[in-house]
């Protein structure tokens, strides 16, 4: 190799070390509150997120309810993606989330769901056969998704009847494990847990139509301890953007 193309591979090197250092004196961290829900599509577009931008995206998951309560409680985060639109509202209220940030980042859509082929139909004759031992159902105080379905049983008329099948979660994610797992032959889940690319993952479901409970528009604020961080600005500018925009179309919402 000669002389000179020696020096020429040294000046690209030591510039992309220099750029690497750039970047990362620059990136900034963002922790994030995240809708159970909203679990699957959160991570892939946090990937992407963090390719894109440099920064880094520190997730938790859970129930609206629960990170309501922690937040009230001094907890760090930066963002809340909440289930509902209501949490962020009260929090921005409350002084604690920027109101001027809000948006919905999301509208999300209930499913009856079993893992076994052919026990939900397609219009939910299930719940009114009751041929089943344990239904799952997130706990409607703490869980929107969970409000939702009982908000449906109470529509169909069948809510007295199935409230002693109930296996209640915390959550969505846990609600969608005890039917994952068959501790419930069926239970009411996010529909974009068992959507993955347009298609149903496994099992057997009813996507309960939108008129049978009230909207699941999710909201997304910034927290008041997120004020000034650069990447938890970034990190809601990036949620409307295209490329994230697609993943949550892919996942069953709506927007």
């Amino acid at each position: 190799m000669k002389n000179s193309e020696v020096v020429v591979k040294r000046f690209l090197l030591s510039l992309a070390a220099c750029l690497t250092v750039a970047v990362s004196a620059h990136a900034g961290e963002v922790s994030v509150a995240v809708a159970a829900n909203f679990t699957a599509p959160m991570q892939k577009i946090a990937r992407l997120f963090e390719q894109d931008t440099g920064h880094k995206a520190t997730l938790a998951f859970g129930s609206t309810g629960r990170f309501y309560a922690q937040i009230k409680n001094g907890a760090p985060f930066d963002l809340l993606l909440s289930a509902d639109d209501e949490t962020p509202a009260k929090l921005a209220k409350e002084g604690l989330a920027v109101d001027a940030s809000r948006f919905t980042y999301a509208i999300g859509k209930l499913a009856l769901w079993s893992k076994q082929p052919g026990l939900v139909d397609a219009q939910g004759q299930v719940l009114k056969s009751g041929t089943f031992d344990k239904i799952a159902v997130a706990d409607p105080k703490l869980a929107p998704y969970g409000a939702a379905a009982v908000e449906v049983m109470t529509q169909l008329g069948v809510l007295n009847t199935l409230r002693p099948k109930f296996v209640q979660g915390e959550n969505i994610a846990q609600t969608h494990q005890f039917v994952a797992t068959q501790n419930a032959q069926l239970g009411f889940v996010a529909l974009s847990q068992v959507m993955a690319e347009g298609r149903l993952v496994e099992g057997s479901v009813w996507a309960v139509p939108a008129t049978l409970y009230s909207p699941l528009r999710q909201d997304a604020v910034l927290l008041s301890k997120g004020q000034g961080n650069t990447a938890a600005a970034a990190l809601l500018q990036y949620l409307k953007g295209d490329k994230a925009r697609a993943v949550i179309r892919g996942y069953g919402y709506e927007h």
